[in-house]
C-alpha cells in the first residue's frame, strides 16, 4: 500500500515491511517508523507481504501472528528465503510461550507482545538476541493460563490444525474452538 522513496546524502534509508491485518495498527506504525528513518511498506496479509517483499526485499519486517490467511509464522520462512539477514519481528496480542518459541525456531530476531508501540519494534529489530527468558513469568501461572499456553503449544505442534489438535487434547473439536476464540489469560 505505502512505499515512499526517501533518499538521504544519496543513501537509501532501511526498507522496514510491516504485514497487519490491523489498518489502523498498521497507518499509525509506518508513520512512526518513517518519522524513524525507515522506508515502509504496509501489506494487509501474508499474500500481499510476501508479494510486496518479492517485488523489493526489505531488510526488516514486522510480522502479525494471526491474520486472515496465512499467519506471520507462515510467512516467517519464506521472506528468510529471500533474505536470510532479514530481521523479522513478530508481534501478536495472543502471546504464548509456545509460539514465542517456535518463531524463533523459524528464524524471527524477536518475539513482541501488542499493545507495542514504535520505540518497542524499533529495539526488537536492532537487538542482538531475543530474550526469551523475559517471556517467561517470574510468578507461578493460573490453572487456566497453563491450560491455555498448553492448548497453543499443541496447536502449534500440529500447525494450527484445529481437529487434530482437538484429537491430541482429547476435546470436542468444537470445544477446542470456543477455548480458542476467547482472549488468553492474564496469568
Amino acid at each position: 500500500m505505502s512505499d515512499e522513496e526517501i533518499q538521504v546524502e544519496g543513501e537509501e534509508l532501511p526498507h522496514l515491511l510491516l504485514v497487519d491485518d490491523d489498518a489502523t495498527f498498521t497507518r499509525v506504525m509506518a508513520r512512526a517508523m518513517a518519522r524513524r528513518g525507515f522506508r515502509v511498506s504496509t501489506a494487509g496479509s501474508a499474500e500481499e507481504g510476501l508479494a510486496l517483499a518479492q517485488q523489493d526485499v526489505p531488510d526488516y519486517a514486522a510480522l502479525d501472528l494471526k491474520m486472515d490467511g496465512d499467519s506471520g509464522l507462515v510467512l516467517l520462512p519464506k521472506l528468510l528465503e529471500l533474505d536470510p539477514e532479514m530481521r523479522v519481528v513478530i508481534l501478536t496480542g495472543y502471546s504464548s510461550i509456545a509460539t514465542a518459541v517456535e518463531a524463533i525456531k523459524r528464524g524471527a530476531c524477536n518475539y513482541l507482545c501488542k499493545p507495542a508501540d514504535a520505540d518497542d519494534v524499533l529495539a526488537a529489530l536492532l537487538s542482538e538476541h531475543a530474550d526469551l527468558d523475559s517471556l517467561v513469568p517470574e510468578n507461578p501461572m493460573s490453572v487456566d493460563r497453563l491450560q491455555w499456553e498448553h492448548i497453543q503449544r499443541v496447536l502449534t505442534e500440529h500447525e494450527g490444525n484445529i481437529s487434530a489438535t482437538a484429537r491430541a487434547l482429547g476435546m470436542h473439536r468444537r470445544t477446542l474452538q470456543r477455548k480458542l476464540q476467547k482472549r488468553p489469560v492474564r496469568r
